[in-house]
């Protein structure tokens, strides 16, 4: 149940925040906004404010802005209306939208370093047979305080050091064993694992695996800032990544997308770990809607944005028999990658419980 309304709770943030930019930035402009709508089927409240009604839907699974002559079928040529702005304008009004979750997925990626956030220290947990660390005399409980005199505070740091120096070379660990200052020497091997995106890649180790302890790592307010925006680069850049590698097929849709079935299940995962797995979920969520939204694609706010670049080029919109194709076209393309992305869920999730039940 509560992970249920964690689920219903990050949704709303999320669509809220989306349609609020496309909302503020129509306001801005001087467009009308006759409508906003979180969720849709049958509606549970509504308030009429000035020219806008703000209503609430039974299925919090998505939400819209409906500004006053936003289609060529309603466009009667008023100053308030959508298709009555220039080509700037109304991309600002389009653009706002997925702007906002970027920032959002910004701003929580900060607080989070900002708040405080578990990492593994660089305590040997487990050693490998075959590689370097066991090789040279290291133990488990032993603490990795330096790499070739570089000090270190968590694992993280320490796979950092070791992954960047060229393998079969070897590295100067400083060890804390019990009260001993101890010195190894440790020799780099290679081993082929597979990344994010499901590719090979050799990386230098030196086998070990981390101990079960961690410490809180926090920063000041203003210097949770930069890495705070790394991160969100980080995950842009490994985002549209994972995109090239779906589009030129190293990666297969089944392996890699999910829905609101995969999304419910991950964020039970994340509210039994707290708070600041379900505001990392937030944050990765919140950036990847954004970058969803910019693709070139009939609907949404980046095929928008295509159509209005093609009607600068053109000097004239489309006909609004075009118009209606698109948006045909666009809707059947959403509503398929919906139905394919909830299967997928299913078959990956409870695949198994499935095809024991079909066995009887």
């Amino acid at each position: 149940m509560i992970a249920t309304i964690i689920f219903i709770l990050i949704l709303s943030l999320l669509i809220i925040v989306h349609e609020f930019g496309h909302f503020i930035a129509a306001r801005r402009n001087g467009v009308r906004v006759e409508q906003f709508s979180l969720g849709f089927g049958p509606q549970i409240l509504k308030k009429k404010k000035g020219d806008t009604e703000y209503s609430l839907s039974l299925i919090p699974l998505g939400g819209y802005v409906k500004m006053a002559g936003d289609s060529q079928s309603e466009y009667k040529g008023r100053p308030d209306e959508y298709l009555s702005k220039p080509c700037g304008r109304r991309f600002q009004i389009i653009f706002f939208g997925p702007f906002l979750n970027y920032v959002l997925g910004f701003l929580f990626f900060w607080l989070i370093l900002f708040i405080g956030y578990p990492s593994l220290t660089p305590k040997v947990g487990v050693l490998m047979d075959g590689y370097g660390a066991k090789e040279a005399g290291l133990q488990v409980g032993d603490y990795i305080q330096a790499v070739d005199g570089q000090k270190i505070d968590l694992w993280e740091d320490l796979q950092h050091q070791i992954q960047q120096r060229k393998t079969k070379s070897s590295v100067t660990l400083d060890v804390l064993r019990g009260s001993k200052e101890l010195k190894f020497n440790v020799l780099i091997k290679d081993k082929v694992i597979d990344t994010q995106l499901g590719e090979k890649r050799a990386l230098g180790i030196i086998g070990i695996s981390p101990f079960d302890e961690t410490i809180e790592v926090r920063h000041g307010f203003f210097a949770s800032a930069y890495p705070g925006f790394q991160k969100t680069i980080n995950l842009t850049l490994l985002t549209y990544k994972g995109l090239w590698m779906l589009a030129s097929g190293k990666m297969s849709m089944r392996d890699s997308m999910t829905g609101p079935l995969g999304i419910f299940f991950i964020t039970s995962n994340a509210a039994k770990l707290g708070l600041i797995a379900v505001m990392h979920l937030i944050a990765v969520l919140s950036v990847s809607l954004a970058i969803f939204n910019l693709l070139p694609l009939p609907i949404l706010d980046g095929g928008h944005l295509f159509l209005l670049g093609l009607e600068k080029l053109r000097k004239k919109a489309l006909g609004l028999q075009a118009e209606e194709i698109i948006n045909n076209i666009g809707f059947s393309l959403i509503i398929s990658l919906a139905l394919f992305v909830t299967y997928n869920d299913i078959l990956r999730l409870y695949g198994d419980k499935i095809g024991k039940l079909l066995s009887k």
